[in-house]
């Protein structure tokens, strides 16, 4: 074998080894997540809503609703999805603890939710657990993030390994076919060869697209490369103008006129999300983002306007601009979170990344048995020999005389007695 295979397998096992746990907790809760709208929509059928031909409520609208069913919470944001209710989250910071679910068309009341402190729903526990291993954000973020980085050198160095030296029919069966009626050995050995191969370009994806979201310089690189040079554009950090405050609107009032300014420019749109500006900010402005389709996330387009005065700040030069005519770099930034969970590819995309990941997460299941069971744990302290054969051995000969044989015990079936 020559060095450069030894260093690749020495790193592809003890690579394997030190990351498996990593490896296989994000990928079970990325192939959890996959599903998340379709399993919500299933086990809560009363967020479906039919699309009527009639605007939706305006944003001071939904936040009087939901202001009325918690009184005294922050309205936080509204997001909303054709085919589904919208959703008002209330509370403090980014993400509010309490959830008003309402008709968009006529602000019926159709559910709500409350967090219990530090709580958390089920998706947002397996998102927890797939961004930061349910750990602290600043100590489980970077685990996960260099553990895929090492999961991506995993997958390189795994087709290293896997490639035959010699092409014939033996080395491709065994490459590309698994032997389902052979012993556990080989058949864990066939799952993790023949399905991680198969995987392997979908798992690159879905590894490379998820380290966009942690890694900082792995992320201005891969915009470098895909834009032909550019640098990645700083995300826009607008500010209104507090001078202005209170001189031409309130906040419900801005937060209307910036919807319709919007809306008119996309009258099909088909679901939105928007943030409402805390009143302790006045610096803040109000964000909105529109989403052309009901399954993709990389068309959308995102406008921010002063809160005071309305003014509409120039638009993020990633996501601010119609999706056709951004630059190509900008275009893979924007698919990126679409790749990364395979609606890209609308269902049957979803479906492949779902399987991938179901396969990632096997790969250091199957890798630490196949390690297992070539050290040979498990079987005891030795292996046990063969029956032990009587044999014998010629003693006290003397010349003219016959020999007289001793017995020896020799555990070697096919060996024959000495002087035979």
């Amino acid at each position: 074998m020559s060095l450069f295979r030894k260093v690749n397998n020495w790193l592809h096992l003890w690579l394997g080894l030190i990351s498996g746990v990593i490896v296989f907790i994000v990928c079970i809760t990325g192939c959890i997540w996959v599903f998340n709208d379709e399993i919500t929509a299933l086990l809560e059928p009363n967020r479906h809503i039919e699309k009527q031909n009639k605007p939706v409520l305006k944003p001071s609208e939904l936040k009087q609703i939901a202001s009325n069913v918690f009184p005294g919470k922050r309205v936080v944001y509204a997001i909303y999805r054709m085919g589904r209710a919208a959703e008002v989250s209330l509370g403090e910071g980014r993400r509010g603890d309490h959830t008003v679910i309402l008709n968009p068309y006529t602000g019926e009341v159709l559910g709500k939710k409350v967090l219990e402190k530090d709580g958390t729903d089920f998706f947002r526990f397996i998102l927890n657990g797939h961004r930061a291993l349910w750990l602290p954000y600043p100590i489980g973020r970077p685990i996960v993030n260099y553990g895929t980085l090492v999961f991506v050198v995993l997958l390189i160095t795994g087709l290293i390994w896997w490639y035959p030296k010699k092409w014939n029919k033996s080395t491709v069966d065994k490459s590309f076919k698994i032997k389902w009626g052979a012993s556990f050995k080989r058949l864990n050995l066939d799952l993790h060869n023949v399905l991680g191969f198969y995987s392997l370009l979908f798992l690159l994806a879905i590894a490379m697209t998820g380290m966009v979201y942690g890694i900082e310089w792995y992320s201005k690189g891969l915009y470098w490369v895909t834009s032909g040079g550019d640098n990645l554009p700083p995300f826009a950090r607008n500010s209104s103008d507090t001078l202005q405050a209170q001189k031409f609107y309130t906040v419900d009032q801005a937060m209307d006129k910036a919807w319709n300014t919007v809306i008119s420019r996309h009258p099909e749109a088909e679901g939105f999300y928007y943030s409402y500006p805390s009143p302790k900010d006045a610096k803040a402005p109000i964000s909105i983002t529109i989403y052309p389709s009901r399954t993709h996330f990389y068309d959308n387009q995102g406008y921010a306007f002063d809160q005071h005065t309305l003014k509409e700040f120039p638009k993020d030069k990633i996501y601010g601009k119609p999706f056709a005519e951004a630059s190509t770099g900008a275009q893979i930034r924007r698919m990126n979170y679409d790749i990364h969970v395979g609606s890209v590819l609308g269902f049957p995309g979803k479906v492949l990344a779902f399987l991938a990941s179901l396969i990632g997460a096997s790969l250091p299941v199957t890798g630490f048995l196949v390690w297992w069971n070539r050290k040979g744990f498990g079987k005891g302290k030795g292996k046990k020999k063969g029956n032990a054969t009587r044999t014998t051995r010629p003693t006290n000969v003397t010349p003219g005389a016959r020999p007289t044989f001793k017995p020896v015990m020799n555990s070697n079936r096919h060996s024959l007695p000495e002087n035979s």
